[in-house]
């Protein structure tokens, strides 16, 4: 099965095309929300879908935690379990290797997680990274990768995660050809290998080649949005811009401003996700084209009766709720307030994509 097609493109490296999933095509650029305990917070499906979004990001690590990922298979998948009609795209669980640093202790057999909550033990090695993402019914995975941050970090630790990210790939790629051999290649999930090296563009672009030549359906650029600055992020994904497959689809994990999405999809970028636009709205920040944050609880606001922004195509603003209604509700903690912003907010991110795509 055919995993991408180029359309055009829209700028020297930047390009529209089709993702093809078992569930559906998506057009691309696109912008992923991270629903990640299977919804996208404080929206319904429908919602999300009404903004444009055609993939939505769940996470592994927490959800194997709680329900667990055999629970949610006895309810039919994550498609069942969340009422998700489009595809959805699972991470692998190596994030939580980084964002859990303290109380993540790793291996070669893998990662030893300890619950900072409740003190509960849990282990994700590659092998089971790609079956709790395959038992939760997602349409696109990612191998397991060890990620690191760049604080009091070595060349020496992420040239170590550089290497056991590939060896891991190798395990993930055969674990999930031994549970997806009787598939059909159009009931099969994509799989995504992802790019490390930290801050090194040699290593990046080593690290790049490894991953194009092994059999993952897609690339996903992982290591950035862990601390660098922007024009770090920038200088790495204008080095490996050059060098993609132009066939399989390109995704880069945790990423999600509009200026950053800009630099992505310029540099050859396909997908993005982040939990920023639902995160930043449920804390009254709101995106406009004319600039990257408005707080909306600005006392400037309170007798405000225009849109967030005139002329905005999304349900909050062809509503007509005001900057007035929105930071009264903000104030009262209704989470309806959350929610209209929400909508907003990736309604603005897909613009921008679909202003590529146009």
């Amino acid at each position: 099965m055919k995993t991408f097609t180029e359309s055009s493109k829209a700028g020297k490296y930047a390009r529209t095309g089709v993702l093809h999933t078992r569930v559906g095509d998506v057009l691309t650029p696109t912008f992923m929300p991270d629903g990640t305990r299977g919804a996208v917070k404080g929206l319904t499906p429908d919602q999300v879908i009404g903004t444009g979004v055609g993939v939505v990001l769940a996470n592994t690590y927490h959800l194997s935690l709680n329900p667990g990922a055999d629970v949610i298979k006895s309810l039919g998948g994550l498609h069942e379990f969340a009422s998700r009609k489009g595809p959805i795209l699972t991470d692998s669980g190596g994030f939580q290797v980084f964002s859990l640093g303290k109380h993540a202790k790793i291996s070669e057999e893998g990662v030893h997680f300890v619950d900072p909550v409740n003190g509960d033990k849990h282990f994700i090695s590659p092998e089971l990274s790609i079956q709790i993402q395959l038992d939760l019914g997602a349409d696109m995975i990612v191998a397991f990768d060890h990620l690191v941050g760049l604080d009091n970090t070595t060349q020496n630790q992420v040239r170590d995660a550089f290497d056991r990210t590939h060896r891991w790939l190798i395990r993930c790629t055969s674990e999930f050809d031994r549970l997806t051999n009787e598939m059909k290649p159009s009931e099969r999930p994509l799989l995504f290998g992802v790019v490390q090296g930290g801050l090194d563009i040699a290593l990046r672009k080593e690290s790049l080649r490894i991953i194009q030549a092994s059999s993952v359906d897609g690339i996903a650029i992982g290591g950035l949005s862990v601390g660098e600055t922007r024009k770090e992020m920038k200088t790495i994904l204008e080095a490996l811009a050059p060098l993609y497959d132009k066939d399989r689809p390109r995704f880069l994990l945790g990423v999600g401003t509009p200026e950053d999405l800009r630099i992505a999809v310029d540099n050859g970028i396909d997908m993005l996700d982040c939990v920023l636009p639902t995160r930043n709205a449920r804390h009254a920040t709101v995106w406009t084209t004319a600039s990257e944050k408005v707080h909306i609880t600005n006392e400037r606001f309170a007798s405000d009766a225009a849109v967030i922004e005139p002329g905005c195509d999304c349900y909050t603003c062809k509503v007509g709720f005001s900057r007035a209604f929105l930071r009264h509700q903000f104030k009262v903690g209704d989470p309806l307030a959350g929610t209209l912003a929400s909508i907003h907010n990736l309604r603005h991110m897909m613009r921008i994509c679909e202003e590529y795509r146009s």
